[in-house]
């Protein structure tokens, strides 16, 4: 009997043991890396690439997967039911289409962060070329696509509110987003390019020589928010909390953009 009693007290302890074991690899299961899309300007590329590193120390079940591009091809991405979790403007106007249209909630938004616009030329350059109204000097000169990159609808305000725009319209070479813009420059393929500030603070083959007057453009605000339709809203909302984390806004201001919030 004793034995018989002890064999059946073997098996519970092990069914318990199994079933216990069972139910952590359920839970394990669970905690698979769930995928966040953020479709995000190409200007942020880099501060969200160390901002996503940090992320993932604290939050390694969440991978963020991104989609930088210029805003308005992303909006239009959204708006014709692109997956998406959040998406990280470079230009409010693009961003309130996606509100207006009911796939963001106002309060699952903010404005996070500025920058500002510069004229850059190659790093090795010898022509003269040290302010906006020197552009005369160029032969070519290269912007984002206004209808759709905000860097070039900043560029093309800039130098419309300057009186400069008639006089260099011929010379405009477009680009499908403000990093197509500091390549031509940094290989040589344009004399002179309007971008960001913060993306010519990382590239060592261009250099600011100008930097646009805060009145000759509208205010350059990027605005974040939740897609409401998100298929992962919990994790979505810890990267949107995490982004306006004391941490990651000192990231952002390490790559030159100045903070909103």
């Amino acid at each position: 009997m004793k034995r018989i009693v002890s064999l059946f007290m073997t098996v519970l302890v092990l069914a318990f043991i199994m079933t216990a074991c069972s139910n952590n690899g359920q839970s394990n299961a669970k905690k698979e890396a769930v995928e966040l899309t953020i479709s995000a300007a190409a200007s942020l590329q880099d501060a969200l690439t160390e901002i996503t590193t940090n992320f993932n120390k604290k939050y390694p079940d969440i991978k963020i997967n991104y989609n930088f591009g210029a805003s308005g091809a992303l909006q239009q991405q959204i708006s014709q039911g692109a997956p998406v979790d959040l998406f990280f403007s470079a230009a409010e106007d693009k961003f309130y289409k996606v509100v207006d249209e009911g796939l963001i909630k106002t309060d699952q938004s903010i404005d996070l962060v500025g920058n500002e616009i510069v004229l850059i030329v190659p790093e090795d350059s010898n022509q003269e070329i040290n302010a906006f109204e020197d552009l005369v000097n160029a032969d070519k000169i290269s912007i984002g696509t206004p209808e759709s990159v905000p860097a070039g609808k900043y560029a093309q305000e800039t130098l419309t509110n300057s009186n400069l725009w008639n006089d260099f319209e011929g010379k405009i070479v477009y680009a499908k987003d403000v990093r197509q813009v500091l390549t031509y420059v940094e290989t040589g393929n344009v004399d002179a390019g309007i971008v960001y500030k913060t993306d010519a603070l990382i590239s060592s083959k261009v250099k600011i020589v100008s930097t646009a007057d805060s009145n000759t453009h509208g205010p350059i605000i990027y605005p974040v928010g939740i897609i409401k339709n998100s298929d992962h809203l919990q994790e979505a909302e810890l990267f949107y909390e995490y982004l306006q984390s004391e941490e990651a806004m000192n990231t952002f201001n390490k790559f030159g953009f100045s903070g909103l919030k």
